[in-house]
């Protein structure tokens, strides 16, 4: 959603009835009010919703009386990004400026947040999670809220990336897949929380299960270029066993070995299609995600996707330069990125 389309009168209202209806009602203030460009997302997931949020400098204010007028009884965590930091005061904690972190609140107290400086978009995914559905304490939570929490390494890292990457593939999911993202997403951050409150132990068995699938496939991901990935490495760095390796793989759509060798087709299919690698010989494009054998590379690449890297090469070349020949006869934008993450970076209205 945007409000780019209403007239600069409205804009601001229609922001604060949307935060009102998607976070939580607050008071809210700005410098930008005349003219106040936002955008706004929000999906649904079951057991979490997530919602995405673009924005001028404002401040907003949730004082006790309207804390008891209106509660959803939710921990809000957001990842927050762009080039305005937002600071957020709860409990006694100030956050101060946080960007690339994450940052904790609860709808259920009274709290002050705003952005830091007078210039600049302020940007946030944040998940919305249920008090209930929450196995850590209140009273450790409590020791989080209006904290930064680190967002680049560990567990937050993955939960962040696990958020970001939700906009790829959401539109994709049926029913009970998107409630299957939210248990992950919930898991995946009571592990977090439950790790920085020093209460891991209160988090049961199956969401840590399912953190650490979550931790090894990001593990994977960053490590597809390694000849040496393999199941035993895998459960090595994890400290577990092979076997309990393809024991948290049993309830997924494929095994680890299939995950390895998808992902890296995947990741050579999109460098044979880009245009400033075409020198690059398909072998040592092979080489470069972790095949060790060109023969064993063209086959298992013809058997995922009916032909052979050239032939491949040769068609995304050839339609690249028909659409070139196309474009330079029409003039207009292009379609936007599906992504989150590339929502994000954008510009509210755009």
């Amino acid at each position: 959603m945007s409000n780019a389309g209403l007239p600069a009168a409205d804009r601001f209202e229609w922001f604060t009835d949307m935060v009102a209806r998607d976070l939580v009602p607050v008071t809210v203030t700005s410098p930008k009010a005349a003219d106040f460009r936002a955008d706004a997302g929000v999906l649904d997931l079951g057991p979490v919703r997530v919602s995405a949020h673009a924005h001028p400098p404002l401040r907003s204010r949730r004082p006790p009386a309207l804390t008891r007028r209106s509660d959803p009884e939710q921990y809000q965590l957001a990842l927050v990004n762009g080039e305005n930091p937002m600071w957020i005061s709860q409990r006694g904690h100030d956050s101060g400026p946080v960007t690339g972190e994450l940052v904790l609140w609860d709808t259920s107290r009274p709290f002050e947040a705003g952005t830091r400086d007078e210039r600049g978009t302020s940007r946030a995914l944040v998940l919305h999670i249920p008090r209930a559905a929450l196995p850590v304490h209140a009273d450790k939570i409590d020791r989080l809220l209006a904290r930064r929490i680190p967002a680049r390494h560990g567990t937050g890292a993955i939960l962040a990336r696990f958020l970001t990457s939700l906009g790829d593939h959401a539109a994709e999911c049926g029913p009970d897949e998107l409630e299957q993202l939210g248990r992950i997403a919930r898991d995946l951050a009571a592990v977090c929380l439950a790790e920085h409150a020093d209460a891991t132990r209160e988090v049961d068995a199956e969401a840590r299960s399912r953190a650490l699938l979550e931790r090894i496939k990001t593990f994977i991901e960053h490590n597809l270029d390694d000849p040496g990935l393999a199941p035993g490495a895998i459960a090595a760095r994890h400290h577990i066993s092979v076997r309990s390796l393809h024991l948290l793989f049993q309830g997924e759509q494929e095994s680890v070995g299939r995950l390895i060798r998808r992902r890296r087709l995947e990741r050579c299919r999109a460098d044979l299609a880009r245009p400033e690698l075409a020198h690059h010989p398909v072998h040592a494009i092979a080489s470069r995600w972790g095949f060790s054998s060109a023969a064993v590379f063209s086959r298992a690449f013809r058997e995922a996707y009916g032909l052979t890297p050239r032939e491949h090469r040769r068609q995304t070349s050839e339609g690249a330069s028909r659409a070139d020949r196309q474009g330079s006869l029409r003039t207009g934008q292009s379609p936007p990125d599906g992504s989150l993450l590339a929502w994000l970076n954008r510009s509210p209205g755009d």
